[in-house]
């Protein structure tokens, strides 16, 4: 009796081992790369069959409630956005430099300038003064031909910010009149659509929002094709925010038990196909726990509000395991939200400190410079200082300027000059 009590725990230790040494590097994949990880078990069993879940119809695998960040008015669209894009966005751009949107030479050179210096994005960040004293050109002339880009396609690129891509693409939205008016408050403020919930039209701006291209270059980004969200989270009306697995998108295992040879060999590849399907549930398993977590600590973001600072040793120790071991868990996995689709790191504090995330600081330099007196803007050094005081945290000057281009802010005695020209 002994003798098989210990005989069943070896062979437990040995079934958990093995889904343990498959379910690492299954984990760590991204969606769109499963497969591949996949391949290398499936290359040694010829017990095992593996479909990919990108083989089936992409129309009979659209979610209904979730729009991944796209605009989508119909299942051709989301299915286009969805695939490959072949052509570059400077190309797709290059067509549309012509009349009657650009019909003067003029206007063609503003234009290829806000091209040739979109950012990864599709955010304009080039040097507008520059370029307008080059050109013998007012800075409201070249203000005047940008703006002609809410007319261009993909709707939204070309715009200094999120804010003016989301103008860009409301005008381009089905949306009702009495929402329109909510819709132009709520994106001049996102940073606080929290306040607007009471609001009646405010489930209907939110789904509209909620839908536009966030950054609008999204589809032309590099290895965009990949980006396939692991999680789909939103809010349903009766049942409150819901959390699902993307599991349409998992490749499916099939094990070919009726090999018709009763041999060792062939039994322990059947263990290991079964060892397989316990490490991709156990993925699944894992990533739907994260997911559960982050609406726990996060439910303000998917309220309308920020995105609060969550360690990853948080989250390692409700796991139980180490926090490099969740750093690459979450690296390359991505969340389906009303907000669009983001990187699932963006939820977790970054390279600060423990308590204090890249998004909160993020936040408070925008809130600050959205504040500053237009006379005095504040300069990076006292930016610097008053993060610090207020995060008690240590930076440096260059960290504050990376921030201030990643949120598409320009250096003091730039704003100084776009306050003066009443901008």
């Amino acid at each position: 009796m002994a003798a098989l009590r210990v005989r069943t725990n070896v062979e437990l230790k040995n079934k958990l081992s093995n889904t343990l040494r498959n379910w690492l590097p299954i984990l760590h994949s991204s969606l769109s790369d499963l497969g591949d990880a996949m391949s290398v078990f499936v290359e040694s069993n010829p017990l095992i069959e593996v479909r990919s879940g990108y083989e089936e119809s992409f129309s009979a695998r659209i979610p209904k409630k979730v729009q991944y960040g796209y605009v989508q008015n119909s299942h051709s669209e989301a299915i286009e956005a969805l695939t490959i894009a072949y052509r570059s966005l400077y190309d797709v751009l290059e067509e549309q430099i012509e009349a009657p949107l650009f019909p003067t030479p003029m206007s063609q050179a503003i234009s290829r300038h806000v091209i040739e210096n979109l950012d990864e994005g599709g955010y304009y960040e080039g040097d507008t003064e520059a370029f307008c004293a080059q050109e013998g050109i007012s800075v409201a002339q070249f203000e005047q031909i940008r703006g002609r880009f809410r007319h261009v396609d993909p709707v939204g690129i070309g715009a200094r910010d999120l804010k003016e891509s989301f103008l860009f693409q409301l005008d381009h939205a089905t949306i009702s009149d009495e929402a329109y008016p909510l819709a132009i408050e709520m994106i001049e403020h996102l940073d606080e659509l929290n306040h607007f919930h009471k609001e009646p039209r405010f489930a209907e701006v939110m789904h509209v929002v909620g839908s536009f291209k966030n950054p609008p270059g999204i589809d032309y980004m590099e290895e965009s094709a990949q980006v396939i969200p692991d999680l789909m989270i939103y809010n349903d009306p009766q049942t409150g925010i819901e959390v699902s697995l993307n599991e349409r998108y998992y490749p499916t295992i099939s094990i070919d038990s009726e090999y018709g040879v009763d041999h060792a060999f062939v039994r322990d590849k059947i263990k290991e196909a079964k060892s397989l399907i316990d490490a991709l549930e156990m993925r699944k398993a894992t990533l739907y726990k994260v997911g559960l977590m982050i609406v726990e600590y996060q439910y303000d973001f998917f309220t309308g509000g920020a995105i609060k600072p969550l360690t990853l040793k948080t989250l390692a120790d409700e796991f139980g395991h180490n926090p490099s071991t969740i750093s690459r868990a979450i690296a390359n996995k991505y969340i389906a939200c009303d907000r669009g689709t983001l990187p699932m790191k963006d939820f977790f504090t970054t390279a600060i400190d423990e308590d204090v995330s890249n998004a909160a600081i993020k936040e408070y330099v925008g809130e600050l410079v959205k504040a500053e007196f237009h006379t005095k803007p504040l300069s990076d050094m006292k930016l610097l200082e008053m993060i610090q005081n207020k995060f008690k945290i240590t930076m440096v000057r260059r960290t504050i300027a990376k921030y201030r281009a990643q949120l598409n802010i320009a250096g003091s005695s730039e704003r100084k000059k776009l306050y003066q020209l009443g901008r």
